[in-house]
């Protein structure tokens, strides 16, 4: 049987909440906010990713959840809020706050808060061609699922590091945005193999 819309949201709500999110200490770091929307759909929870445009300046071509840089005078969800709405047509009165997870670092310089919120199932993604490529549904079940994650060896700068990948579908999630998925899983309670269904 599925849980009443209540249910999840209070449910994602007290997880984000508690611990409080972690934050990084301060610095010259540019500040930046993401959009991790959620939503429910055939009895799971789903979330959206984009894949950014090939023109590009930076981190062209990979995946990603809508947001940027925080511009001046606003604060961290009206960044994620507004670059939501400009890359995948998702208006701002469409979104219920949920929370927010751990700030990441970007290697490019930006310092990225995740801000977590609910949005409708039926929502349809109108993706801004000079920013984004693709928008595409996940459900947090297959990112959970320890057969679509990959821990790759890389060399990055004469240094060997290992990569949390996802694969879902024909896309891989690596990265800024692996990183926040696997800090949204933890949160969720269901890194590995467990399944969050509502």
């Amino acid at each position: 049987m599925n849980a009443p819309i209540e249910s999840w949201i209070q449910e994602v709500r007290r997880r984000l909440a508690s611990p409080p999110p972690r934050r990084m200490p301060a610095s010259d770091a540019r500040q930046a906010a993401v959009l991790v929307p959620l939503y429910v759909a055939q009895g799971e929870l789903w979330t959206l990713l984009t894949r950014r445009a090939e023109t590009l300046p930076q981190h062209r071509g990979q995946v990603a959840f809508p947001g940027g840089g925080r511009e001046t005078g606003e604060d961290l969800w009206g960044a994620a809020l507004r670059e939501s709405e400009e890359e995948i047509g998702l208006a701002a009165a469409a979104v219920l706050r949920l929370g927010e997870l751990d700030e990441v670092g970007t290697p490019s310089g930006f310092r990225i808060v995740p801000c977590v919120g609910a949005i409708p199932a039926t929502f349809a993604a109108r993706p801004n061609p000079g920013e984004i490529e693709e928008v595409f549904a996940a459900p947090i079940t297959a990112l959970a699922n320890p057969r679509t994650v990959e821990d790759r060896e890389v060399l990055i700068n004469g240094q060997r590091r290992t990569l949390r990948i996802y694969h879902v579908g024909r896309h891989l999630v690596w990265g800024v945005t692996a990183r926040i998925v696997q800090s949204l899983l933890l949160r969720l309670g269901i890194e590995g193999a467990e399944h969050y269904r509502v």
